[in-house]
């Protein structure tokens, strides 16, 4: 518990921080602010949702400012919540707009955040993981917020940063360095050295009372260094001498909910083969997996297919795997129907071109679509193949879509 005096010297403290920080490359992201729901930020930590958070806050007349991932703001309670609100009336007024920052350190912060709306403030709140969104959310906030996803600089984002235009030359930095915003700025590799080691240790083993984050840590570097690849939870189980499946599932799921992985299911009609059948992983940023495994930076086709899947990841979430006869890589739905079929290679030759168009084919042929896409690093073609219309893209071309 805070004296309100101490709470007061934080708050105008980091007032004159944010007074200080650069705003940074606007985002091509946007919230409209509403009396009647919580707008919640998620999003990896260090992909600029404080940055953004500051833009947003600097076209309001009157913002409360709290980050809540300061270190003098240690034990921190939710009766805490009252005084910050009676603080910031005082300060600046009564008619501001709530800004928390990493919201998710505080327990049962929620309930305060409910409060808040009934009394009809408007609030904006960052957290670095995507379980913001739903176990706590489930009971206190049902309906009543809005979720806005982050992740790293988008091509586009990257390339306002560099005073760049939209070619493959640009492209192939993107492509090797990811959009980690202060990664970009400095080269520093131990910025997104130090961003895994947070959080697994901050982010899973802290937060879920883990023993150890030595397998865990193994498991992590496992993962982003096989983007594409299949896996099972048995098979982790078993590469890792873990003593039970259901630890693995945890694991992953830790990890998934921070944004370090994506997982995504082979398509199937029957919901549960869709749960037992293998799944794939992918990383959350080509620099950051480049630089935490030595051995993702030397196969570019799956640096390739990473990029491809992040793309289609930030604007759909229902994003399957096809496998029969042959396979493609990614089915878009929506709607409860597979609108898209996706291909990813890195370069079309003769010796792969069979199988990389059967796989296509047949996942057009299965979800009766016209047409579908094979992402290249540089190639750029319109095929036709029986009834069906293949389009190559270059991925720099592929990423301004």
């Amino acid at each position: 518990m805070f004296t309100k005096d101490k709470l007061k010297e934080i708050i105008l403290s980091q007032k004159d921080n944010l007074n200080l920080l650069n705003e940074g490359i606007l985002r091509n992201e946007e919230i409209k602010i509403s009396e009647s729901f919580a707008n919640i930020i998620t999003g990896i930590r260090r992909c600029g949702k404080s940055t953004f958070l500051m833009q947003i806050l600097n076209n309001q007349k009157i913002s409360y400012y709290l980050n809540l991932e300061d270190p003098r703001l240690e034990g921190f309670e939710l009766s805490d919540f009252n005084k910050i609100e009676e603080l910031m009336y005082e300060i600046y007024g009564s008619k501001g707009v709530f800004f928390f920052d990493e919201i998710q350190n505080i327990p049962k912060w929620e309930k305060f955040i409910r409060y808040l709306i009934d009394k009809k403030q408007k609030v904006v709140l960052t957290g670095s993981n995507a379980s913001m969104l739903s176990k706590e959310l489930g009971t206190k906030l049902t309906g009543r917020h809005i979720q806005k996803e982050m992740f790293p600089f988008s091509f586009d984002e990257y390339l306002k940063l560099k005073k760049q235009k939209p070619n493959l030359k640009s492209f192939e930095d993107y492509f090797i360095k990811g959009g980690f915003p202060e990664y970009l700025k400095t080269q520093n590799s131990e910025i997104l050295n130090q961003l895994l080691s947070d959080i697994l240790y901050k982010d899973i083993v802290v937060r879920f009372n883990l023993k150890s984050n030595a397998t865990l840590n193994k498991l992590a570097l496992y993962l982003i260094s096989n983007v594409g690849k299949e896996f099972s939870y048995n098979s982790i189980k078993t590469m890792f001498e873990i003593k039970s499946v259901q630890t693995v599932i945890d694991y992953i799921h830790y990890m998934e909910n921070t944004y370090l992985i994506f997982t995504i299911p082979c398509f199937s009609y029957s919901y549960k083969k869709q749960q037992v059948s293998a799944k794939k992983v992918y990383s959350i940023d080509n620099g950051f997996s480049s630089v935490n495994s030595i051995s993702f930076s030397k196969d570019q086709g799956r640096m390739l297919e990473n990029m491809v899947f992040l793309h289609l990841r930030k604007t759909h979430k229902d994003i399957f795997y096809f496998k029969e006869k042959n396979e493609c890589d990614f089915l878009i739905k929506e709607n409860e129907k597979i609108m898209q079929a996706v291909q990813s290679c890195f370069k079309i030759t003769d010796e792969n071109k069979e199988r990389e168009i059967n796989g296509l084919v047949e996942a057009l042929n299965q979800f009766k679509l016209k047409k579908g896409s094979i992402v290249t690093f540089d190639q750029e073609d319109l095929l036709k193949f029986e009834d069906k219309t293949i389009e190559l893209i270059p991925i720099w071309k592929f990423l301004s879509l």
